[in-house]
């Protein structure tokens, strides 16, 4: 299958089956050419963490532009071969907070389900590339573990579903697990942390919109956008359809070497998510997973940068910048956010 034989999906789920492609399709198809060593070091690091673009990405990358940032995000790269010291499998330390296969409860009052370790889309810098999937599966015995750890600690009163992307996972299965969390009384908000809506927006489906709409619970949908180039107007029908089913939608991106560390692309991608209806939550610093160290950028150029985007944007437009520190009870900010 090439490239632009995939530009045409049926449905979101034959477009997540044909996110798979090679180095040569992808740069064959942005008109790319490449060095037989570039190519093969690339091949390399797609051993180690798949290639995965989903068409609709894929229509989004400028052609003939090594330098795109959307393609930097997913074209794997020599550089995640190299060992930096500090730099490790699990950066935030989640298999301390892993009592239950697919829950994790690091921070009071909340607790983060692994619905699905498939994703779409394979970001380069992805925290979690090395996580143990296979052992975190949400399932039949499992599914109902998780049901009695929540109904018995009556402190927990949002549940985060996370992944991989946990809208990989179909729409009725999900129907049937926010029905779950529903019958418990304590939980209040159901939050999803998903890429999908970006990266394939037809996965909001009317289905998957019922289902949230008819939940009594408080719905959050926290997008993943690093860059205004990713928000097409698929992508806003996407977030319309989300917040008619009276679901609020943010924004959470990671600052990155070379796609989005400079305030233009900051500003533009506050701007851009504003004119679709939802707004920035979080700018974090990278996490450092093993393989991501040529994206990271120092603190103290991160807090340079936030404090010069605060002086273009309103303070609603201005995300929170922040590093996720393993054994602290909450993400811990960056900066005093002043001009």
């Amino acid at each position: 299958m090439t490239p632009q034989a995939t530009l045409y999906p049926a449905n979101w789920q034959t477009e997540l089956r044909q996110s798979q492609l090679s180095i040569q399709q992808l740069l064959e198809h942005l008109e790319l050419t490449g060095t037989s060593a570039a190519v093969s070091a690339s091949s390399a690091a797609a051993n180690q963490f798949p290639l995965l673009v989903p068409p609709a990405y894929l229509k989004r990358i400028r052609k003939g532009d090594p330098n795109d940032p959307l393609l930097l995000q997913v074209l794997p790269a020599a550089a995640e071969l190299e060992s930096h010291p500090g730099y490790t499998q699990d950066p935030l330390e989640e298999e301390a907070s892993n009592p239950l296969p697919g829950l994790i409860h690091k921070y009071h009052g909340r607790v983060l389900l692994v619905l699905s370790g498939a994703c779409a889309i394979n970001c380069r810098y992805c925290f979690r590339r090395h996580f143990p999937y296979a052992d975190n599966q949400l399932g039949g015995e499992k599914w109902q573990h998780v049901l009695a750890y929540l109904t018995e600690r009556t402190d927990i009163n949002e549940v985060i579903f996370s992944g991989g992307d946990p809208l990989a996972t179909s729409d009725a299965r999900l129907e049937r697990m926010i029905k779950d969390l529903d019958a418990i009384p304590h939980l209040q908000t159901l939050r999803i942390h998903t890429r999908l809506p970006v990266v394939i927006p037809n996965r909001i489906t009317e289905a998957l919109a019922n289902t949230l709409k008819a939940s009594r619970l408080n719905k959050v949908v926290v997008l993943h956008t690093n860059h205004a180039q990713e928000v097409d107007d698929q992508v806003v029908a996407a977030i319309t359809t989300l917040k008619n089913s009276n679901t609020t939608v943010l924004n959470q991106a990671v600052l990155l070497r070379g796609v989005n560390d400079s305030v233009e692309a900051l500003k533009a991608l506050s701007q851009t998510l504003f004119s679709a209806g939802v707004l920035p939550y979080y700018l974090f610093v990278l996490d450092a997973v093993a393989g991501a160290a040529h994206f990271d950028i120092p603190d103290s150029e991160a807090i340079q940068l936030v404090q010069a985007l605060q002086r273009e944007v309103p303070g609603y437009l201005l995300p929170r910048l922040a590093r996720e520190i393993p054994g602290r009870p909450s993400k811990t900010l960056l900066g005093a956010h002043t001009p």
